[in-house]
């Protein structure tokens, strides 16, 4: 280690030994931190910005912060910039940088401030970052369900319950349950938000600084919503971090229970959709086959993200305030969990957006599940049977439909009236598929006029593309 590097660590001059080379990667995060470099230089600027302003940092020294970070930055995206494993993490490596550049500046940047309110900072900034990009692949995501939805508002298939069929709904219902799903994924996203971006810089260490810091400033410079009020919390909190992982994780069961009805859907069994041949793999020994590896993936990958969310909670579960050395093991789960949520809606978005949709076989699989059985029940209970016996009685005719192998709708009109007088002609408009899907119109219902509407309401709601 270099006498630079061993000053840049800032204890070295405590210990009579150096760091074993074993303990420098174990406890090493610069491999993975560095991802928060931006947040970390705009972190640092706001600072000495700061410290110039309450006259703690000469402005000499702020204009050689200032061209020494300009030069970092550019290192850092060229890729000549030598991270060092030595100086631990992406905050001193920088600092490291930057004292080598600008000299005695960049040694009075860290005035005021700890590494632990730095790193809580820089683990803010970049997630509220990420946090937008993902609200935007969400808009991007319901964008092509909606697409989908309005051209198959007429489509019936099959609904269900227990994976049995149940009445038939319109295939743009359907993909439009996940919009709302998505829509709330989005709210959530915003609501975190709120409070990841709040300030944790100027806690210091635990307990505050004797510098007259002007933290309002660093909050409103850095586009801050607030600042953290409690020094011991402020630097150890990580319910963030949870609460966006928790978000990111009913996100991605949203995803996985679209995977499911993809996987479903796609096989011979139902043949419902086909998905572009890209989202898809063929077999090794089966020449035949197609298989949906792409929503098999991802309804896997949801099963990672719920284990991140439990990683953090337990690594948060045990710890005395205020910060800890544990906290180190927040990044890498909360890091996999953005670019795992990331890439799934990217993919998924593009994907929904070239399915292949088979109406044909959605209809024939709702005439056999005998799905307007209740539309007749309700046209009892309108002839004035008590919808108790009207159930009773439509029992009795899908059990005598299935025993002549027909559909409700193929019974003749003699045959339903022993069930009950009160059928008349009018009943089989009620037996149709078609005409079933079109009576259910209260708001929110199946009708394909309320498809379109939903579709208007939400494209309202999403604004312009």
């Amino acid at each position: 280690m270099s006498q630079l590097d061993k000053k840049s660590q800032g204890w070295s001059a405590l210990f009579s030994e150096p760091m074993s080379e074993l303990v420098q990667r174990y406890t090493a995060s610069v491999d993975f931190d560095r991802r928060m470099w931006r947040a970390d230089i705009d972190g640092s600027l706001a600072h000495a910005r700061m410290l110039a302003h309450v006259g703690i940092l000469p402005k000499d020294d702020l204009a050689a912060i200032e061209r020494g970070m300009a030069q970092i930055a550019a290192e850092i995206e060229s890729g000549a910039f030598e991270w060092k494993l030595a100086l631990e993490d992406v905050h001193l490596n920088i600092e490291a940088r930057l004292t080598q550049l600008v000299g005695d500046a960049g040694k009075r940047l860290h005035t005021g401030r700890s590494r632990n309110d730095q790193v809580a900072t820089d683990i803010r900034l970049w997630l509220r970052g990420e946090i937008d990009a993902i609200t935007e692949l969400l808009v991007g995501l319901q964008r092509s369900l909606l697409d989908v939805a309005e051209k198959n508002a007429d489509v019936v298939m099959p609904g269900y319950t227990h994976l049995q069929v149940a009445q038939p709904v319109s295939f743009g219902h359907h993909l439009l349950a996940y919009v709302e799903m998505f829509s709330r994924d989005a709210a959530r996203m915003a609501d975190v938000r709120h409070r990841v971006n709040q300030l944790p810089l100027g806690a210091a260490a635990l307990a505050g600084t004797s510098y007259p810091l002007d933290r309002e400033m660093v909050a409103r410079s850095l586009g801050m919503e607030g600042v953290c009020q409690n020094s011991l919390d402020a630097v150890s909190d990580r319910d963030f971090a949870i609460e966006f992982t928790a978000a990111a994780s009913l996100a991605m069961v949203h995803i996985s229970r679209l995977s499911e009805e993809l996987v479903l859907w796609m096989s011979q069994n139902f043949g419902y959709i086909a998905l572009p041949d890209r989202f898809t793999t063929g077999s090794s020994i089966m020449p035949q086959k197609k298989n949906p590896d792409v929503p098999e993936l991802a309804r896997g990958k949801a099963g990672r993200v719920v284990g991140h969310l439990m990683g953090l909670i337990t690594l948060m579960k045990g710890q005395p305030l205020a910060y800890n050395k544990d906290n180190q093991e927040d990044k890498e789960p909360l890091f996999d969990t953005v670019d795992t949520l990331k890439d799934t809606l990217r993919i998924f978005a593009e994907m929904m957006a070239g399915i292949e949709v088979r109406p044909a076989a959605m209809e024939a699989a709702a005439r056999r599940g005998y799905a307007t059985a209740t539309d007749l029940a309700d046209y009892l209970v309108k002839k004035g049977l008590p919808f108790r016996d009207a159930h009773e009685t439509v029992a009795h005719a899908v059990k005598a439909a299935a025993a002549q192998g027909l559909d409700l709708s193929e019974l003749p009109l003699e045959t339903l009236r022993q069930f009950n007088p009160a059928i008349h002609e009018d009943v089989y408009d009620v037996l149709s598929l078609h005409g079933s899907l079109h009576a259910r119109g209260t708001l929110g219902g199946t009708a394909p006029v309320q498809v379109r509407a939903q579709v208007a309401r939400h494209r309202e709601r999403l604004g312009p593309a």
